[in-house]
Parts: structure tokens; sequence; C-alpha cells
């Protein structure tokens, strides 16, 4: 089974460059997207209704922002749009796919550059998915999590650690998140197979860092024990273009 995640920076956009095309030749059981930028009545019917794959799309409530959206091939038990919390669930950052061997959550974490209180919520966006895992690992459901974390978890994950310490994206507080979700039972799934550098899935538009190769794995996938041990390949597909973050994904 393989699965795949990308932050397009837009559908409409990345439609443009090729998605599609793309899509139709990689062929995964299922594709996480996250910062879809659009709600479903904004699309045309070559996006919603894909061959092969059911879509299941979370928007924001305000438009041109944020969202998620899963297609899959097979359809799932049950599909949760957030974590019943109001103050996150308004911006389309999650959608949860359970299916028989395990329970799906796409989400597109929040970014806390702008300002200390998007710092604060991104926090305190962290601690409630540490809790909604909790409660599914308690109800023994085997988890993945993936989706831009908008966080670099080591100085190996980002090209300039030392210039980035007081940033948002690599502030030790947000890098403890992972620790805490790591101690909490998941595996970072790249680092099983590839423990080398220069590995980013993120790269600024500005100052043309992906051509130099300037970049941030702030992408990951996640995985609790059992299914840790049925994994097969973590990859980055970082020839990928059409978004300034490069799709990553997990065979199991």
């Amino acid at each position: 089974m393989r699965l795949i995640s990308w932050n397009v920076n837009g559908i409409r956009a990345v439609q443009k460059k090729g998605f599609l095309e793309w899509f139709a030749q990689e062929q995964p059981d299922v594709l996480c997207l996250q910062e879809t930028k659009a709600h479903p009545e904004q699309l045309d019917d070559s996006l919603l209704n894909v061959p092969g794959y059911t879509a299941y799309w979370s928007s924001a409530e305000k438009k041109g922002y944020s969202g998620t959206v899963i297609y899959t091939k097979e359809k799932p038990l049950s599909v949760q749009h957030g974590f019943d919390i109001p103050r996150f669930d308004n911006e389309g950052r999650i959608v949860t796919a359970e299916y028989p061997a395990f329970t799906l959550l796409n989400i597109y974490f929040p970014n806390g550059k702008k300002d200390q209180e998007r710092l604060n919520y991104k926090m305190d966006f962290y601690a409630a998915t540490l809790d909604y895992c909790q409660k599914l690992q308690k109800a023994g459901k085997q988890i993945i999590i993936c989706g831009d974390v908008n966080t670099a978890h080591q100085e190996i994950d980002l090209a300039h650690p030392k210039e980035n310490s007081d940033t948002s994206g690599f502030l030790p507080i947000e890098r403890r998140w992972i620790d805490q979700l790591l101690a909490q039972g998941f595996t970072d799934t790249l680092r099983q197979f590839h423990p080398e550098p220069e590995l980013y899935t993120w790269w600024d538009y500005k100052t043309l860092a992906r051509e130099r190769n300037v970049g941030w794995r702030i992408d990951y996938f996640f995985v609790t024990a059992d299914l840790s041990k049925k994994l097969k390949d973590a990859f980055i597909l970082n020839d990928v273009e059409g978004s300034d973050h490069c799709p990553l994904g997990i065979t199991l």
C-alpha cells in the first residue's frame, strides 16, 4: 500500500502545473493534500471526481485559505473532519479516515511565524493533536499522521539550523513537540530508512532556495509501532515541482 502526502500551496494553482497528470501516473492508494485553498464548489469535475478515487474535503471558513483533502481508492469505514474543537476545525486543517488496519490523519498544522498569538495557536493545535491521538491509541487504533507539520525536528532537517534557531519552525518549544509525539509511540518514517542530511520538503520561493537545495524538512509521515514494523519504504519525491513543497510518502 502506497500513501503520498503533499502541501500543494493551492490546488487550483497546482492543477495548472500538471497535478492531475502526475496523479494519474503516480496512482497512490491514498493521496493526502494540504493547503488546498479551495472549497469543493470552486473546483471543476476533474479535481472533484478523479477516476478510481473518492475524495473527502475539509475547507476553511475563510475562502482561499488552508484546507485539506484525502483522495482514496478504498472507501474508509468512517471519516471525521476536525478535532471537535471549533477554533481549529474552522480552518479545515484535519481530515481523519478510519480503515480496517489503521486510522489516517491528514493534517495541515498551523504556521507560527506571523506573531506570538499565532505561535500560541500553533502550540495549542499541537497539544490537541497529541490528545486526539492518545484517545485513538487508548481505543487500540494504529495511527498514521501525515502532512505539513511546519517544524523541522533536528539540525539535520534544515540547511541553516543556527541561523534559524530563533525562527518559528525551528524553535525549541516546537521541536520538543515532535519529541513528545515520538515518545508517545510514533516513528518518523523517513528516518527509519534515510538517516542522511539534505533531505528537504520545503524551499523558499523568494530566495530561489530549491535550485540550491537550501531547504527545510517540515512535512512528515509518522506511524505507530505495529505499522512501523510493516513499513517497506519511506521517500521524498523532490523532483516533483508545482509547489514550494514536494510530495513524500510511505509504502506499507
